[in-house]
């Protein structure tokens, strides 16, 4: 798999100190799965938090901090064991797989959201909010052209994009803000699917795709 485009550092460090909402989190676990490169520089900056955490000056704790533990995990032991229901996630085509991070979560079918393309739902029961979702479009179709209110983040899972800025592929990562104004078209050849989280909404040019956006959470 030639994968070309990574998460930056940033999003790196962010995870490595557990400050990402949790659909980025997913998002970004699922391009680790198949990134050898980026998972030797989370390794890395996994142990460069580690030798800063040494390095902090030591607080106080609470005279009453382990009973207070020990409370706490007696109180999880006791809670009786909830019972997550996950659905089978949505058929992909040859080649796609769904990734590892996304195991305890699930997906509704299939659903049309205008011609050529269609989208799933991801419930990720730790996060209900979580906005995750699965974008399936046919080659030669695009997304309607948009900018972001907030962080979008793309895992490439099958077929390639280009948005006007790059081509990407099977396994390629975008993150795309509010500076960034682009209209995702798929090449011909094969469809495309995607796996994408949004912190905000994306906001399209076009008063129609805002409305049919709406209904879907985009």
């Amino acid at each position: 798999m030639d994968i070309r485009h990574h998460p930056d550092d940033g999003l790196l460090l962010a995870r490595a100190s557990g400050q990402l909402p949790t659909g980025t989190r997913l998002v970004l676990a699922s391009h680790l799965e198949l990134c050898p490169l980026c998972r030797e520089r989370a390794r890395t900056l996994d142990a460069l938090g580690g030798i800063l955490l040494d390095e902090l000056e030591p607080v106080p704790m609470a005279d009453d901090a382990l009973a207070r533990t020990w409370t706490a995990i007696d109180a999880l032991e006791s809670a009786p064991a909830e019972t997550v229901r996950v659905s089978a996630p949505p058929p992909l085509p040859p080649g796609a797989r769904w990734p590892r991070a996304l195991a305890h979560c699930s997906a509704t079918p299939w659903r049309w959201i205008g011609p050529g393309m269609r989208w799933s739902r991801v419930s990720v029961p730790e996060a209900p909010e979580a906005n995750v979702f699965l974008l399936r479009i046919a080659a030669g179709k695009y997304l309607p052209q948009h900018t972001h209110k907030g962080l979008e983040l793309t895992q490439v899972l099958h077929g390639r994009f280009h948005d006007g800025r790059a081509l990407f592929g099977p396994g390629d990562f975008d993150a795309a803000d509010g500076e960034i104004h682009h209209q995702p078209v798929v090449q011909d050849g094969s469809e495309c699917i995607c796996l994408a989280s949004l912190d905000g909404r994306l906001r399209f040019d076009s008063a129609i795709a805002r409305v049919l956006g709406s209904l879907v959470g985009m």
